[in-house]
């Protein structure tokens, strides 16, 4: 009955006046929680967002993984975004982010920050009035579209587990790739109305001159970094940019290393690089200033224990031959012949851990592909003819 009342008498609802979507005007960007999608990283829930930018015509999209919704990963991830496809649009629309905006009475104006960094770009920067997404709608869509596909990828991988970060990255980014293959036409249409790139990211590096110690390491603002033991000795040029630092020596690139807070830890310490040289001198481990940093997880933790429990003699020997190991093959197939022989109360040695890898090999599916005989495929040109 009210329903019907209202039908006649009621007062007037807000209409969404839908848009023509002019190619070449705007880009948008906002974050998005994945936490529902429940991915891991080696068995731990991997909390993260994404953020998410897209051209809303030809819906070209990149997408990042960060943490907060801060001024820095939104620079950074639009940084990225529009170095990736090679222009800017010239507005750019955001939510209504405190990374981008503050409030001043009842408006909201743009930062400062957020002003010198669209400067940069040449770009206006403009967000959706508080509480009216639907003005960020294309952006919001895409959102729905997005976590879906990779939902369904998931299922299709039949796992959400992954050994790595770097792994879950090019899983989503090879879906999105995917996606924007299909808007390619669309694109091109909207490429020739974009406006150039600067001549230089925003983030332009910080540059120094580094020279590795006896170590194997380099230090940057207050971390310790392992380098590859080769390098001793050297001195290299480092470009130090927001999340990386890029190693050359001379005009050769030699790696890149994932730069870290100096409030989470003091080193970062990859075993990769020293653990040669640990093998040769096995009696430098137990008062190493970073072994911690060398029990990649805590199976590795397990079985260090374990093996100096029950062979004090030379299970610091024993251990980091089974590092070194993991180092030359892979990480994640030696924790999990660690994790076997701990759980059967097994003594998890080198020679037991070599002859599960084995077995694990031998039992691999072998899939054998005949090559094709090419003149077969004359019939068919016969045919065609």
């Amino acid at each position: 009955m009210i329903r019907k009342w209202r039908a006649n008498n009621g007062s007037n609802n807000n209409i969404i006046f839908n848009q023509k979507i002019k190619p070449g005007k705007q880009s948008q960007s906002d974050y998005t929680s994945m936490n529902e999608l429940c991915i891991k990283i080696k068995g731990d829930k991997f909390n993260h967002l994404l953020f998410h930018f897209m051209l809303p015509y030809s819906k070209w999209e990149y997408a990042s993984i960060c943490y907060s919704e801060s001024f820095d990963s939104l620079s950074k991830g639009y940084e990225d975004a529009v170095w990736s496809l090679g222009y800017v649009a010239p507005e750019h629309r955001t939510d209504n982010l405190s990374a981008a905006s503050k409030k001043i009475g009842s408006r909201r104006i743009a930062t400062d920050k957020w002003k010198s960094f669209m400067n940069h770009y040449s770009v206006n920067p403009t967000r959706n009035n508080p509480g009216k997404s639907n003005e960020n709608g294309s952006i919001e869509k895409s959102h729905d579209l997005l976590k879906n596909d990779i939902r369904q990828q998931l299922m299709l991988r039949g796992s959400s587990d992954f050994n790595s970060i770097a792994e879950y990255k090019e899983f989503v980014q090879r879906i999105i790739a995917r996606r924007n293959d299909s808007r390619s036409n669309k694109l091109l249409e909207e490429l020739d109305l974009l406006k150039p790139l600067p001549e230089r990211k925003y983030y332009a590096p910080e540059i120094l001159e580094l020279k590795v110690t006896t170590s194997s390491t380099i230090r940057v603002d207050q971390i310790t970094y392992s380098v590859p033991s080769r390098l001793i000795g050297y001195s290299l040029r480092a470009y130090i940019y927001q999340g990386e630092i890029k190693l050359y020596y001379g005009n050769q690139f030699i790696c890149s290393i994932a730069k870290i807070d100096s409030s989470k830890t003091s080193a970062v310490i990859n075993y990769r690089h020293i653990i040669a040289g640990l093998v040769r001198k096995p009696g430098a481990f137990t008062n190493y200033q970073y072994r911690d940093h060398l029990f990649p997880t805590v199976a590795f933790r397990k079985l260090y224990d374990r093996l100096i429990k029950t062979h004090p003699v030379n299970g610091t020997k024993q251990y980091l031959q089974i590092l070194h190991l993991a180092a030359v093959n892979s990480e994640s197939e030696v924790e999990a012949a660690i994790v076997i022989l701990l759980e059967g109360k097994i003594s998890p040695t080198l020679s037991r851990i070599k002859e599960l890898l084995y077995t694990q090999s031998k039992d691999k599916t072998v899939v054998h592909v005949d090559q094709p005989v090419v003149k077969q495929y004359d019939s068919l040109l016969e045919l065609v003819a």
